[in-house]
């Protein structure tokens, strides 16, 4: 008799995904913004599903288990006021009480809407940082480990930490301490986001790029006082950042903290350095607060590795100094901390209720989406001509180093918001031009935000002094002085860069026209960052790959073992 068929869903907030666990393995986990184009996008996952149904030769009717990663039910938790009706936070108490209402009564429905797909489905809400602890456990190499988990909100839950062990073939988490909102690290830096001119809940990297240009002793007291440390974790000033309610109409920042830093930046505007010392300074407090409560997850649990969930997790500087002084012997962040990832946890959580079988293909998986092996383009769209190089990875390498701007486009999509090589445009870290084209008229985006390096993991050390793997691009590195002399287009002016080792088991092609970079220049790194363009989602299907070529200024795309250009 065949086992649990297990869908995971996120949907219906943002970063749409869905994940499918059927005989024992993960078949897939697919974020839906890459097959519909629309970024951020909190759509039914409609595309996800029928590939993965597809990919696994199943109907909808075969689906046994449709797993949420969110349980309804805890949101409850939120909507009662009486512990905030107190000096500072009554004002928003009963309107935050009913929104955590709404919130319940909509993901209760979301997720009987589910089973109108699924026939023959149980439906399982699953507890939010659980799917995003397991996902992140479950992904590393780890027999045991701490586990971290810190975003904006999860039911009422916005902090939480855990010991992990794999017990036969069950992943246990146990030991587990959690912080509940209005405390929220993942709150504070999304309106400090918004306040300075950019999109929350998408372009807070923008903000951790500028900080590098600011002076985080400006507002270095401010952030003090608005994010106060506790001896086990933090707090949020609701002087600074009111209590959260859970609709637009209520501003995530204070009067009091506007007319202290500056007014609201309109998208655009231009940029004064009071931005950059605003984004300096929270950055500043951000690291401080992870590495405290790395730390904290350390002291707990007694564990010597970490994992870390959550879209906090996505703070690459913040992941760094947790490298560095937060104790572990190694960190880990799956390649798709955030949300996306949670649908893989989730249909982990109830797959182990359903079966003692261990579940594969999750651990060090990243290449997990569709794959478009076998296309033709020959006769490629009109203004555009194809040709297929006899050797791709050495012909990519040679249009790199003489300085060629390419897109790729081979095998299957990467997990998570990091391009790992497959949907990737590559660039020579060794041409200033090529690093000024990338910033102007490929990508479009602000002047000061760095490009990510890829490097041969067996040169790593030459490069960068992270001291460890960093395959998923997680962790910003120090660079040695060999990289500021030879590379310093991927030196941000921190003086740091996100970095991804590549191992040559992980991605052969990648790694071949490494080498062959390295026969050709004597590096052996590349700038590596997303086949898109500003505004749009990694590209998952072929006809976004063309797309970006027309509307980009990439010189070429690699899709498949197909060299196209424009004429």
């Amino acid at each position: 008799m065949r086992g649990p068929v297990v869908l995971g869903l996120c949907s219906g907030t943002h970063d749409s995904a869905a994940a499918l666990l059927a005989d024992g393995a993960l078949v897939g986990l697919v974020e839906e913004e890459r097959l519909n184009g629309v970024k951020h996008t909190k759509a039914y996952p409609a595309r996800s599903v029928d590939w993965l149904l597809e990919a696994a030769g199943l109907r909808p009717q075969d689906v046994t288990d449709v797993a949420y990663n969110f349980a309804p039910r805890l949101y409850l938790k939120g909507a009662m006021p009486l512990r905030h009706l107190r000096p500072g936070t009554a004002g928003r108490a009963m309107p935050r009480a009913r929104s955590f209402l709404t919130v319940t009564r909509r993901a209760s429905a979301r997720l009987r809407q589910f089973g109108q797909h699924f026939p023959n489905a149980a439906l399982h809400g699953v507890e939010h940082h659980r799917a995003h602890g397991l996902y992140a456990f479950a992904a590393s190499g780890f027999d045991t480990a701490a586990v971290l988990v810190v975003d904006s909100l999860g039911e009422t839950t916005t902090t939480s930490f855990c010991a992990a062990r794999r017990t036969g073939s069950a992943i246990d988490l146990h030991s587990r301490w959690s912080l509940a909102d209005p405390a929220s690290l993942g709150y504070a830096y999304g309106a400090v986001t918004e306040h300075l001119g950019w999109r929350r809940g998408d372009e807070e990297g923008t903000v951790m790029a500028l900080a590098a240009l600011g002076d985080p002793g400006r507002y270095r007291d401010l952030f003090a006082q608005a994010i106060p440390l506790t001896s086990d974790a933090f707090a949020l000033d609701p002087a600074w950042f009111p209590l959260r309610v859970i609709s637009s109409r209520y501003p995530r920042l204070s009067p009091g903290f506007v007319s202290a830093t500056c007014p609201p930046r309109a998208p655009g505007q231009e940029l004064e350095q009071v931005h950059a010392d605003v984004a300096a300074a929270l950055q500043e407090r951000t690291e401080q607060v992870m590495v405290h409560l790395a730390r904290q997850a350390r002291y707990r649990t007694g564990e010597r590795t970490l994992c870390v969930g959550g879209g906090v997790a996505l703070n690459c500087l913040s992941l760094g100094r947790i490298v560095e002084e937060a104790g572990y012997d190694e960190v880990f962040v799956p390649p798709s901390p955030g949300d996306a990832g949670t649908a893989v946890g989730a249909a982990l959580s109830v797959h182990q209720t359903r079966s003692a079988a261990t579940v594969a293909g999750i651990r060090d998986e990243c290449y997990l989406g569709p794959s478009f092996d076998g296309i033709d383009l020959a006769v490629p769209r009109p203004g555009m001509t194809a040709h297929r190089p006899a050797d791709a990875a050495r012909f990519l390498a040679v249009q790199l180093a003489e300085g060629k701007i390419v897109g790729v486009f081979r095998g299957a999509l990467e997990a998570g918001p990091r391009a790992l090589g497959n949907r990737s445009i590559l660039a020579s870290p060794l041409i200033p031009e090529v690093v000024e084209r990338l910033n102007a008229r490929v990508k479009f985006r602000e002047p000061f935000r760095p490009f990510a390096p890829v490097v041969l993991a067996d040169k790593t050390a030459d490069y960068f002094t992270l001291g460890q793997g960093a395959p998923y691009m997680s962790f910003a590195s120090g660079v040695t002085e060999l990289a500021r002399a030879t590379i310093p287009a991927i030196v941000h002016a921190n003086g740091l860069a996100r970095v991804q080792t590549l191992a040559p088991d992980r991605n052969p092609f990648m790694d071949a026209v490494l080498r062959e970079f390295c026969e050709i220049t004597g590096t052996p790194v590349l700038i590596n960052t997303s086949l898109n363009i500003k505004g749009k989602p990694i590209c998952g299907t072929p006809d976004h790959a063309l797309d970006c070529l027309a509307e980009s200024g990439i010189d070429a795309l690699l899709l498949e073992d197909w060299w196209v250009t424009e004429e």
